[in-house]
């Protein structure tokens, strides 16, 4: 399968790979439908940075093909689902799915690549919110929302614009706006629960504010070296958030929301504010600081542009993006540089000696070691009990430990 998109030659065998996945009748959650999900990905950021698309987006398709064919609205019901669904699709209300996208390109033969560009939701307000889609239940479960909540159909406006009310009134749509953040995943995101852990984040974030303003120009590769020998203690991590507030940095820990499988992100909650977060999805020591540092690396050099958020699942490679490379890059060198790695035992042998080895010479925990020994080899069996398992979240007892999906 298609694992990058470097040419006019890749994308079109991208999308002609597309077209054979829904031809299939490729679904969520089989490996058919990740690797369709992935392909997308792929598609979507190789024309949003190099390829002028000759397509009008997904809306704008299917109500030219509806004006070609004479439809109305009720001819997409067997497509779509029902007249609501129908409404809200065409409204951009409603993002369109797999298995719309399937039924669309086979009953009105719009071409797949047209209904899986990028939705940009322009335009959106508060009317037009789903309100129910936030997952109030599981953040009433959290504590994320105090008050009692009866009937989440009915109450569902009025809980949600209270927990957001802290952020100010527009925060909702800006929010959900995809052109603010990127999302490096395979999988599918609910956006309504990455905008409520965002929210939660920023809410924590602004309830104890760094004392200093942040300058860009401190987070230099020494700064992110020196903060990595604070690995070395046995309560690094929590070291860490103090450390960062003393240059205008917030550091949150907040578990993850169901269906949004991330590992960390880097928001700009204000101009002179960035914010850290990290779920502790992998409870491990050399997840916690590669995924901190990765963090920092977006914060320095990529909160910019538009972008205010990027969301990272780091199980995923993204060699699509030239500013998650360059994260991956700066995290790696800023926790053991190259040129220490290459002249190390460490890059030859899988062994508990040369972890420590490596570690005390560059004053770090030795697990940040043995997890780069593992991703190095793709072996992930190895030096198990060296990484760190089960050593983060229990440093952290303020937060809710819930178990997302």
């Amino acid at each position: 399968m298609i694992t990058a998109i470097n040419s006019e030659v890749d994308y079109k065998a991208a999308l002609a790979e597309i077209e054979r996945f829904i031809d299939r009748g490729a679904r969520a959650g089989t490996p058919d439908g990740d690797s369709l999900n992935l392909l997308t990905l792929l598609v979507q950021d190789y024309e949003r940075k190099r390829v002028e698309s000759q397509y009008p987006d997904p809306i704008e398709a299917i109500k030219f093909r509806m004006e070609q064919m004479n439809l109305t609205s009720r001819d997409l019901i067997p497509l779509i689902g029902s007249r609501s669904k129908v409404s809200e699709v065409l409204s951009r209300k409603r993002p369109l799915t797999l298995s719309m996208v399937r039924a669309l390109h086979k009953g009105l033969g719009i071409p797949a690549k047209a209904l899986l560009r990028e939705q940009l939701l322009f335009d959106l307000g508060e009317d037009a919110m789903d309100w129910d889609r936030f997952p109030i239940r599981e953040m009433v479960a959290r504590g994320w929302i105090k008050e009692r909540v009866v009937d989440i159909r009915r109450q569902a406006k009025e809980v949600m614009q209270r927990f957001f009310a802290p952020l100010g009134r527009d925060w909702v749509p800006v929010a959900l706006y995809k052109q603010t953040h990127y999302v490096r995943s395979a999988r599918q995101m609910d956006l309504y629960a990455l905008a409520a852990w965002k929210a939660r984040v920023c809410t924590r974030a602004s309830e104890s504010l760094p004392p200093v303003r942040f300058e860009p120009s401190v987070v230099t590769p020494i700064f992110m070296h020196e903060l990595a020998h604070l690995s070395a203690l046995t309560d690094g991590p929590k070291h860490a958030r103090e450390y960062l507030a003393k240059v205008g940095i917030s550091l949150v820990i907040e578990p993850h929301l169901p269906e949004t499988y991330i590992d960390g992100a880097a928001i700009l909650a204000a101009p002179d504010r960035p914010v850290a977060a990290l779920t502790i999805r992998h409870d491990r020591i050399d997840n916690f600081w590669f995924v901190l540092m990765h963090e920092l690396a977006h914060i320095s050099s990529h909160l910019r542009g538009g972008i205010t958020t990027f969301y990272d699942d780091l199980d995923l490679e993204d060699p699509t993006n030239s500013q998650e490379l360059e994260a991956d890059r700066i995290a790696g060198e800023a926790l053991i540089p190259e040129k220490e790695w290459s002249s190390s035992p460490a890059s030859t042998l899988r062994t508990p000696e040369a972890v420590q080895h490596l570690a005390r010479r560059l004053r770090i925990h030795p697990a940040i070691v043995a997890g780069r020994i593992r991703h190095h080899y793709r072996s992930y069996r190895v030096l198990n009990r060296l990484v760190g398992q089960g050593e983060v979240r229990r440093l952290f007892p303020e937060t809710s430990w819930s178990t997302g999906r």
